[in-house]
């Protein structure tokens, strides 16, 4: 069902409607000088998010863990790691978060645990074990390893257990174990973890890679490109039916707990693939509530892409699913570091802005983004993450896009009174909240007034989206309707100044711009649109 000609009557719910923030929280705010961001530290800032009109905030993983992945290792589900603080910390900013109407959604990560996990050390303890098939354990072949299956940080994704004398799978680390969801007691234990956050009022889960945690039952190879056995097509590790199965069961247990949310990350190698990750919204109401495509973060610069992507996404939507849409995020390089966005980084930047907010479905919003933070330039002794050390300088690993947040021209950035435990972005001391906050014309502010007439719009809250322009000569238009009310975006992508006619509409007031004044009333036949101009007008019917 194409999303284009479809609007939605539906309450106001905060997931559908709202916009989400995504805190990194190393990286987000210090309260204590050790370097590391913390729990204190967003509650800290919850008058900041609070300002700049978001909803809800997802919050990258805080349990227990030996840090060997930054947390996507957890050892315990139902303990803060010491790093972030304390269970009180935590109760204390769920309830001041709620205080100012912001929702809280947690990372769940049920690929894995780490091997320091206790059901891992039970497991890995006996052949015989009671929940030995809680994890995925094969015995060696002839050729070594049970398949030719890689793991996602390089090598095989199997390791040999001198102990008990099997192998067991781990898609990440070999520190990370794969949990095995085709065992009949595993889902209710694990489920068990996840009621204990809602039953303390958790709004909801951001799954990690919901789309790899069944396996192939008969652990067929995977088939490889050019008979490069490291290139493989993930034929048989990634999106079987059995996880569809159980994301039917992640929705039963939400529907249990009203108003909460499951957003599944449904990772897609370039360019992505829209319709695996509609996969994962069933039939919109009996699987996750929002599911990650990521056709967007891998777009070229250009409205005719952007356009094609866009329309693909929401042609796969089911009836009553909903999308949602992401530019970046702290796996993948910064939005506005991209390759074309070499040149008029900042224009750019403000009519990607207006699209994220301005688009059908949920807005997730990186930390930074809304000033414009780039990709750290980091060396190689400063390197934290696993995957730059073992790679540089091919790869220098995901820490670019995990930068302490730049807060004022202070020391430390605003993030700290310590040592970072990332260096500072270059630019902090000259890019940063305080500097933007003080010009109406910065990106921040630009994020805030979307925001705010976004909150203010039926129509771009649950509104259709109806494309106008798709993308012929650098320009992309759309309506957003919903009964009365007509919403016109017009984006410019290109350097160069456009006239687009209008003829059928007479005219409107100016909403948000980056070149028009707001309130003023444009006529829109020849209308002349400078370069990187994007407007969003109120249409007079």
């Amino acid at each position: 069902m194409s999303g284009m000609s479809k609007q939605t009557a539906d309450p106001w719910i905060w997931w559908k409607h709202g916009v989400i923030y995504h805190i990194y929280p190393r990286s987000f705010q210090d309260s204590n000088g050790d370097g590391v961001g913390d729990i204190q530290g967003i509650i800290r800032r919850l008058s900041y998010l609070k300002g700049l009109g978001i909803d809800g905030i997802w919050i990258s993983p805080m349990y227990k863990s030996p840090m060997i992945d930054f947390g996507y290792d957890v050892s315990s589900y139902r303990e803060i790691d010491p790093v972030f603080g304390t269970m009180a910390d935590f109760r204390e900013l769920l309830e001041k978060a709620h205080e100012e109407g912001i929702r809280i959604i947690l990372d769940m990560i049920m690929n894995h645990t780490s091997d320091q996990h206790p059901w891992f050390i039970e497991s890995s303890s006996s052949p015989e074990n009671p929940i030995r098939n809680w994890y995925i354990w094969k015995e060696r072949t002839r050729g070594g390893t049970p398949n030719n299956w890689k793991s996602a940080m390089g090598g095989s994704a199997w390791t040999f257990d001198e102990r008990t004398g099997q192998y067991y799978l781990h898609s990440f680390f070999k520190e990370q174990p794969d949990l095995n969801w085709r065992d009949p007691e595993l889902p209710e234990a694990f489920f068990n973890e996840m009621k204990f956050w809602l039953d303390m009022g958790v709004d909801g889960f951001r799954l990690d890679v919901i789309n790899m945690i069944a396996k192939d039952k008969k652990f067929r190879d995977n088939p490889v490109f050019f008979g490069i056995p490291a290139l493989q097509r993930h034929i048989y590790t990634r999106n079987r039916k059995r996880s569809i199965t159980i994301v039917t069961q992640i929705r039963k247990l939400f529907d249990q707990y009203e108003n909460t949310a499951a957003i599944g990350e449904v990772y897609v190698s370039p360019p992505g693939d829209p319709g695996t990750a509609a996969r994962y919204l069933a039939n919109g109401d009996n699987g996750i509530h929002l599911a990650f495509d990521f056709s967007l973060i891998f777009t070229a610069w250009n409205a005719y892409s952007y356009y094609k992507c866009i329309k693909e996404w929401y042609d796969h939507i089911p009836d009553t699913g909903w999308p949602c849409n992401v530019f970046s995020n702290h796996d993948l390089f910064r939005n506005i570091d991209r390759i074309p966005w070499r040149t008029n980084r900042e224009e750019k930047a403000k009519v990607a802005a207006t699209l994220l907010l301005t688009l059908r479905g949920t807005p997730f919003i990186y930390y930074g983004e809304e000033i414009g933070m780039h990709n750290g330039s980091i060396r190689k002794h400063h390197i934290r993450d696993p995957l730059g050390k073992r790679y540089w300088p091919f790869f220098k690993g995901r820490d670019n896009a995990r930068t302490p947040m730049q807060w004022n021209e202070e020391p430390g950035g605003g993030f700290t009174t310590g040592t970072a435990w990332l260096p500072l972005n270059r630019d902090t001391f000259s890019r940063n909240v305080r500097e933007q906050e003080s010009k109406p014309a910065s990106l921040l502010n630009h994020y805030r007034c979307l925001i705010k007439i976004r909150r203010s719009s039926e129509a771009l809250q649950k509104g259709s989206w109806v494309p106008l322009i798709n993308g012929q000569h650098g320009i992309l238009s759309y309506f957003r309707n919903m009964d009365e009310e007509r919403i016109l975006v017009i984006l410019n992508f290109t350097r160069s100044q456009k006239t687009v006619a209008l003829p059928e509409h007479t005219y409107g007031e100016v909403l948000s711009s980056t070149h028009r004044i707001p309130e003023e009333f444009n006529y829109f036949q020849a209308m002349v649109i400078a370069p990187f101009e994007a407007t969003v007008w109120k249409v007079a019917l």
